[in-house]
């Protein structure tokens, strides 16, 4: 196998990894967090708080962060070497490494950690959860979007080859 063959199997890898963490954050977007919000602001906090605990296990992480480690190895071939498909391949790989990645770990992450901290029963807990819910899933909706759209780059990277 050389690295032209290596590359192509990475590209494919992190456009199935691109997909398969659209799919969790369309679902999130779609209708995860529209149920959350019609239970009760006590219910839905305790169960974003169950979720945010559960999401970290090796399944999800190896998608999402082994997604991420083939995107930065594939978007730095096109820096060594270019081939056809390079641009789709800079591009796929900074979407997700980029709108998926980071904004996980300075949006989305952050404001799991503030959940965490609430108090279901609290009396300011609606307001919390009101607020979390908008910024979150705002968020949420650009990680989606930037997954999606990195799958399609990178099937087209991939096809170019």
């Amino acid at each position: 196998m050389g690295v032209d063959d290596l590359l192509d199997a990475l590209t494919l890898f992190a456009a199935l990894g691109c997909g398969l963490i659209a799919g969790v954050f369309f679902a999130f977007s779609a209708f995860v967090m529209k149920a959350l919000t019609r239970l009760s602001p006590r219910e839905g906090i305790a169960a974003m708080q169950s979720i945010n605990i559960v999401v970290i296990n090796p399944s999800f992480l190896g998608v999402f962060l082994g997604t991420a480690a083939a995107c930065a190895i594939v978007i730095i071939s096109p820096l060594l070497r270019w081939h056809a498909g390079a641009v789709y391949s800079l591009v796929g790989c900074a979407l997700y490494l980029v709108g998926t990645l980071m904004v996980t770990v300075v949006f989305n992450i952050p404001r799991n950690n503030a959940l965490a901290r609430v108090a279901p029963d609290d009396p300011d807990s609606a307001m919390l959860w009101a607020s979390y819910v908008a910024s979150w899933t705002a968020w949420n909706h650009v990680r989606a979007a930037a997954a999606l759209a990195a799958t399609a780059s990178l099937i087209i990277a991939a096809s170019m080859r």
